[in-house]
């Protein structure tokens, strides 16, 4: 049974495209590099910054990808929060799982504070249990480090716990905490490429968890 659910944020609880396009963008400028598409930005979403930078522009430097993640955050901390929404029934869901007595968690590469401060846009942050950020990691995502980190924090056993997440990061991570995964398709993964990665489910949005977890009658 679980007693936990842990998800990812980007693409799975909300949809911060506006302003990680405007940040990546603030960047390339600032660089002097090519801005580049949405589209092309949006299929880095939960990388790290730095592989977000690699991925965007073919440059293997450490040096310069370092350096596009500290300006990266720097242009974040102005304007994330703003650019950032909660998808539609995310605070319902979370009530609902937390009335019946699951303890609800975040682990992703997005900054700690960010999600805190996010939440609590949304008054929402009251609903969460604990955030694991990159920043809180030595290695982010698909490094288990952090979900494995919630986990032990929760003091529950890997089977009690559901991670949830809308990307092949997401299902590597949850993989190799060798935890059960539920994908989503929110994000820029096909049904088709999380094919090959175990789940226990693949539903249209959290919506379909919810469904999933209280149709089968498991948690506390």
């Amino acid at each position: 049974m679980y007693k936990a659910i842990i998800f990812d944020f980007d693409y799975t609880l909300g949809d911060s495209t506006e302003g990680i396009v405007a940040c990546v963008n603030y960047v390339m400028e600032a660089m002097g590099l090519k801005t580049q598409e949405e589209s092309r930005i949006r299929k880095t979403i939960g990388l790290t910054l730095k592989e977000t930078y690699k991925a965007l522009t073919g440059d293997a430097s450490d040096e310069a990808a370092e350096n596009f993640r500290q300006l990266f955050v720097k242009k974040a901390d102005e304007v994330m929060v703003a650019g950032t929404v909660l998808y539609q029934g995310v605070k319902e869901i979370l009530q609902e799982l937390r009335d019946r007595g699951y303890k609800i968690g975040i682990v992703t590469t997005k900054y700690s504070y960010r999600i805190r401060d996010i939440f609590t846009k949304f008054d929402a942050l009251s609903l969460l249990d604990l955030i694991v950020g990159g920043d809180d990691v030595k290695v982010e995502k698909p490094s288990p480090e952090g979900l494995l980190y919630a986990i032990d924090r929760f003091g529950f056993d890997k089977k009690e716990v559901l991670y949830v997440g809308d990307s092949i990061v997401d299902a590597k991570t949850a993989k190799n905490a060798d935890v059960d995964f539920a994908a989503v398709l929110t994000g820029a993964t096909t049904r088709e490429e999380f094919a090959q990665y175990p789940k226990v489910l693949l539903g249209e949005h959290v919506g379909d968890v919810y469904t999933y977890i209280t149709d089968r009658n498991v948690g506390v």
